[in-house]
């Protein structure tokens, strides 16, 4: 089946006395009674067994692995209590102190806050590429000592829209015997399946288009081999970031609409980036769907659609990003993204505080940048609002 089919019935219950509901239903219990002592013990040994308690395992939890396992094309799914618990759990699980991580420079900035603190207390050493060149990272695996553990990637980098050579950097990974992580949360299943061209971890953040309606936190980590779910597992256990039954209802609540909301969103998105682009008080337009960015190449390759998020650089520097901001009133002054709502906000204050200007600099992140997450709204309103707040 298609995606669009598997994201309505990839999480259908099974039949019970004939019949079956057509939601998955929300079981709001931490914890879960046995008959015996033995089947208690038995069904603390994995993570498939009976469920025993809520952080180990539960009904609503798993039915929100197996979808996105479903849908990403893995072979089980581990679901967090955010997407940073996500990123956080396989890191911690992966990584001893004295390993080496290759990552692309332009990181979601919790993701490199992650990885410097790594870095400072545990000396855990991190080498930066670009994302775009296979020959660059090969450099960096060759050289490095001790060898390289893990590579970090994102399908689409948060704000500046680079999309990395995933096809080429996870072929190499597994020639190279690196076991790789993309962070897929921009782009969605809908957009593009890590799996599908090679890596070992897909990571989201399920907050964002996932579920969709800006009213869940929660994360995920799909897995390709199930082996690799068993080992990362006992840590995520031993973390305490497990989602949260209602969290996993709500985001199984938002999927079955995903594909239809990821259409509208790189519509719109589409729209607004061509018109940008042909403004004299917009400096820059950083969307990979739009001809002329570095990745465009690239994105056509490896994604179905442009996704929703869209930055551009204002001609007036920071001062100007930040009186944008505030006149916009159709799309809203919020952190986050991948809502059915619009949402603007300046990226060097915000989501990437962490980086100092060297850092800023290289990710390819200006002053004056502004990240839009499109909303579904009616573009020619989205449009207008922003002609007014430029003006």
């Amino acid at each position: 089946m298609e995606l669009g089919t598997r994201a309505v019935h990839v999480a259908n219950p099974p039949l019970e006395q004939g019949s079956s509901p057509l939601s998955v239903p929300l079981v709001q219990s931490s914890a879960f009674a046995f008959a015996s002592a033995d089947e208690l013990a038995g069904a603390m040994a994995g993570p498939d067994g009976p469920y025993v308690y809520s952080r180990r395992g539960n009904p609503t939890v798993r039915a929100l692995e197996a979808t996105l396992a479903g849908l990403e094309g893995g072979s089980g799914a581990i679901a967090f209590a955010s997407g940073m618990g996500a990123i956080s759990g396989v890191l911690l699980s992966r990584l001893k102190p004295g390993d080496r991580v290759v990552a692309q420079r332009c990181l979601y900035g919790g993701t490199y806050a992650v990885l410097s603190d790594l870095a400072a207390r545990y000396g855990v050493h991190v080498t930066y590429i670009s994302g775009d060149s296979v020959a660059e990272f090969e450099r960096a695996v060759a050289e490095a000592e001790p060898a390289p553990r893990l590579l970090v990637l994102e399908t689409i980098a948060n704000p500046t829209g680079q999309v990395a050579d995933l096809p080429g950097l996870l072929a190499a990974a597994r020639r190279l015997g690196v076991t790789s992580m993309v962070d897929s949360s921009l782009a969605s299943p809908v957009l593009c399946r890590p799996i599908e061209l090679g890596a070992d971890v897909v990571v989201h953040s399920t907050t964002k288009y996932l579920s969709g309606h800006s009213d869940v936190l929660g994360g995920a980590a799909v897995f390709a081999d199930d082996a690799l779910r068993r080992a990362v597992w006992p840590r995520t256990v031993e973390l305490g970031a497990c989602a949260d039954p209602f969290a996993a209802w709500l985001t199984l609540r938002g999927i079955p609409t995903l594909p239809l909301r990821m259409r509208q969103h790189c519509a719109n998105a589409a729209v607004l980036a061509e018109r940008l682009a042909a403004r004299d008080d917009v400096v820059a337009v950083h969307y990979p769907w739009l001809a002329g960015h570095p990745s465009y190449d690239t994105a056509r390759a490896v994604l179905a659609g442009g996704g929703g998020l869209l930055s551009f650089e204002l001609a007036g520097g920071r001062e100007a990003g930040r009186a944008f901001i505030e006149r916009v009133r159709v799309a809203r002054l919020a952190l986050s993204l991948g809502g059915v709502e619009s949402l603007v906000t300046h990226p060097a204050s915000t989501s990437h505080r962490e980086l100092d200007a060297d850092a800023l600099a290289a990710a390819g992140i200006g002053a004056g940048l502004v990240r839009m997450s499109v909303g579904i709204e009616a573009v020619e309103d989205l449009w207008d609002d922003i002609v007014q707040a430029l003006k």
